[in-house]
């Protein structure tokens, strides 16, 4: 049996035994790395949303100080200092100026995060 596997001298190339124990490497390591991949890209859309929702709350706590009197305050509102990316999607933005209420959630993202109070946010 071991005498199938020596290559005659002068052969090149790899035998067929070889080539299915790499691709059988490959396969496993893709089956172990493709759903880390998926909850990683998954990780990423919601720190984006979370970040997103932060900045919008930043942004109109700025406006609030410009602007006394004010109780609401918009995307449209503080375009001017806070452009969110088209995947975020922000809200139910609510009459207060704490922005209780307020939500964010990416569209590829399983999370929806909402302002409990003071620019706190819980998933």
């Amino acid at each position: 049996m071991l005498k199938a596997f020596r290559r005659k001298s002068g052969q090149k190339g790899f035998t067929l035994i070889e080539l299915m124990i790499v691709i059988a490497i490959i396969g496993i390591l893709a089956a172990i790395a493709i759903p880390q991949f998926v909850t990683y890209r998954q990780k990423g859309y919601n720190t984006q949303a979370k970040g997103e929702l932060k900045s919008f709350y930043t942004a109109c706590q700025a406006y609030f100080a410009d602007n006394p009197g004010t109780t609401t305050c918009a995307v449209s509102t503080v375009s001017a200092t806070f452009q969110p990316s088209p995947q975020v999607k922000i809200t139910d933005i609510p009459e207060n100026q704490e922005m209780i209420g307020t939500k964010a959630k990416h569209d590829n993202g399983p999370i929806t995060y909402e302002i409990v109070g003071s620019g706190n946010i819980s998933p």
